[in-house]
């Protein structure tokens, strides 16, 4: 027998799964990675705990398995991209992890979008900074703390910090790589990409590239110890989550739309060439001479677990006690809601948008004869509808034939089937519960020979899928809504600077 362990550490939680080699799920533990948030803007995490919270996964996920850590025959991780987990030269953590939820750096791209310095990376680059892309945050570092700037030593992503932690070794892939420093055409680390933001000096810190598939070092006796596996079990360099979840569902390939609806909105898709435009990143794919395409913001089903963490408490406190599914509590209330039509409209960026940084959520068309129901339907619309504006971006760059939706609201069929209408196009739903696991998974297959690539590997062990297919009735209704949605968010955009500004206004003791 043998297994693999795809390594998932998103914003909050840390997930080891360990998989058959024909691709069906063994066992799967997970840890809560808990953030600070020492000021307004800030998101951070602790490397140390980070890596202790893994570990603990994976110890747990092994002994669910039912088999000795010794079947696992590679090992491969993924996580959140952007951000910044910084070693020094000793390659000790330098300070806590930064999460791609952070956003100190907004000014400095606000800053930067009235310079040059957007044209000038999108065009070297294939994209334009925003405010977790490791860019801004070196900059953010170099103005306001320079004592923990000058002594970088490497500069890593946050899966990277897990392979750091796994083999000693140090390096990134190429998909990772290609966040803010490589030269989007020969896809390579270039100087004058650390130019344009004046981090010269940090070229030398950047971690060297490896394919997602290439073996990068062996478990340490220290991480045998740690996390339960076997010293010397070989590991793959992996990838990151975006590109991890589309490869996990089939869907790294050209032609077809991956949407992520998770903490992020992503949709992305794959091209044998790079075609740059300001509407989305132009990275490295998993192999040279192919591009994703990421149309994103962080504007997803991380409002739908606010509205929940918000206004939801005694279901949750339920939920908690009894084991329960909090969805499933609330699905009556929404599936009610959908059935009868509402004049709410939710802009879902309470932690971003494709607006920039100024942006922020509402309820519009709230009236008191409107329940939680409604407020929460509008709440998967809004998210719906802003992953509808990536795609449509997409949509003018590439060409595509088919949709695939993986994240936790995919596991919701009436959400399923909102997107199928809203984007009026059939919309697959794989069986892969861990879709970014099993992407980092194929990978270690990939480097231990057990596929020819991971994309093979995900064409071997393709799972079983459901297509939702677009309403004509539910699609034209959606249609006006999408419509002054867009028209909504187009007025506001003079207004949300206004709007943050009362932030600076005190009202207290006002008469």
């Amino acid at each position: 027998m043998s297994s693999l362990l795809g390594i998932d550490n998103g914003l909050t939680v840390t997930k080891a799964v360990i998989f058959d080699a024909d691709g069906s799920q063994l066992s799967v533990a997970r840890r809560r990675v808990p953030q600070s948030m020492p000021h307004a803007r800030w998101v951070e995490r602790d490397m140390a705990g980070l890596w202790q919270a893994t570990a603990e996964a994976i110890r747990e996920a092994i002994a669910l398995s039912g088999r000795p850590a010794s079947d696992i025959k590679a090992v491969a991780a993924t996580a959140h991209g952007d951000g910044l987990y910084l070693l020094d030269n000793e390659r000790r953590p330098l300070g806590p992890g930064i999460l791609s939820l952070d956003s100190r750096s907004g000014e400095i791209v606000d800053r930067w979008s009235r310079s040059s310095v957007f044209a000038e990376a999108l065009a070297l680059t294939g994209q334009v900074p925003h405010a977790s892309s490791p860019s801004s945050l070196l900059v953010w570092l170099r103005e306001h703390d320079p004592e923990r700037f000058s002594r970088i030593g490497h500069v890593f992503a946050c899966k990277d910090w897990l392979r750091f932690c796994l083999t000693g070794t140090i390096g990134t892939d190429l998909t990772e790589a290609s966040t803010s420093f490589t030269n989007v055409r020969t896809q390579s680390y270039v100087p004058e990409a650390m130019r344009i933001f004046g981090l010269e000096a940090l070229f030398e810190a950047l971690p060297p590239m490896a394919h997602s598939a290439d073996i990068v070092g062996y478990v340490t006796a220290d991480a045998a110890a740690t996390s339960g596996l076997a010293k010397g079990t070989p590991v793959a360099c992996g990838l990151h989550d975006v590109t991890a979840s589309a490869l996990g569902i089939g869907g790294h390939e050209e032609g077809v739309v991956s949407i992520v609806a998770g903490t992020y909105s992503i949709n992305e898709i794959v091209s044998t060439e790079p075609r740059v435009d300001p509407r989305w990143f132009c990275r490295n794919a998993i192999d040279l001479g192919r591009w994703n395409n990421m149309s994103i913001s962080p504007a997803s089903t991380a409002n739908y677990d606010w509205f929940l963490d918000t206004l939801c408490r005694p279901e949750q406190d339920e939920a908690k006690r009894t084991g329960g599914s909090i969805h499933e509590m609330l699905a009556a209330e929404i599936d009610i809601a959908l059935g009868r039509p509402s004049t709410i409209l939710f802009h879902p960026y309470l932690f971003g948008s494709p607006y920039g940084n100024a942006a922020s959520a509402s309820f519009l068309g709230l009236h008191g004869w409107h329940d939680r129901g409604d407020m929460l339907k509008a709440v998967l619309e809004g998210i719906v509808f802003n992953h509808r504006t990536h795609v449509e971006a997409l949509r003018d760059g590439f060409a595509v034939r088919e949709v695939r939706l993986t994240g936790g609201g995919s596991r919701n069929p009436a959400f399923a089937q909102m997107f199928a209408d809203v984007l009026n196009v059939p919309v697959i739903v794989t069986s892969t519960d861990e879709a970014a696991a099993f992407g980092a998974a194929l990978c270690a297959g990939a480097a231990v020979g057990l596929f020819a690539s991971p994309q093979q590997g995900a064409r071997a062990v393709s799972k079983t899928s459901h297509e939702y297919l677009p309403d004509a009735a539910r699609n034209a209704a959606f249609e006006d809504r999408f419509s002054l949605y867009c028209r909504i968010a187009e007025s506001l955009k003079p207004q949300w600077p206004e709007i943050e500004r009362l932030a600076g206004q005190s009202i207290k003791g006002a008469a």
